[in-house]
């Protein structure tokens, strides 16, 4: 994997990460998969168990972890914190554009995924971004 800061793109520094990680109660997961072997599951389950509001995005699930599955961000309806996606870099930037739209304060690209065009729409809107980073790792890590 990259270093922190490669390609122009930098991630918050820790306090900032932990910061937004104990402000947050709702994060909804793009790409969230209903298959308990994969990585999005797994962290989705963590979350939840650490309290946060977690909310399935992805089109192709009726529900996920007891919880009703969006087709899109634009449908859910509530305000969410983070949007934290599992899908391919190249894929992100809509997803980001429509994170932006509905006023989230943090996105969060899983680890392997990156994307500069991506970096570049939250930083122009003055929203973090964090990118190659397991939202789950980095909550080990820095939590309280």
């Amino acid at each position: 994997m990259g270093s922190p800061k490669s390609g122009g793109w930098v991630n918050p520094a820790p306090e900032k990460i932990r910061e937004i990680l104990n402000a947050t109660k709702t994060i909804a997961i793009v790409g969230l998969s209903s298959n308990p072997e994969r990585p999005s599951y797994g962290v989705a389950n963590y979350l939840m168990a650490q309290g946060y509001d977690v909310i399935p995005v992805n089109p192709m699930e009726k529900e996920i972890l007891g919880k009703k599955s969006y087709p899109d961000l634009a449908s859910i309806d509530k305000r969410v914190e983070i949007v934290d996606v599992f899908r391919k870099g190249e894929v992100t930037p809509p997803i980001v554009e429509e994170a932006l739209e509905i006023g989230v304060s943090c996105i969060w690209l899983q680890e392997g995924v990156i994307s500069e065009d991506s970096y570049r729409l939250a930083t122009n809107a003055g929203i973090p971004i964090v990118m190659n980073k397991c939202i789950l790792k980095e909550h080990q890590r820095l939590g309280d």
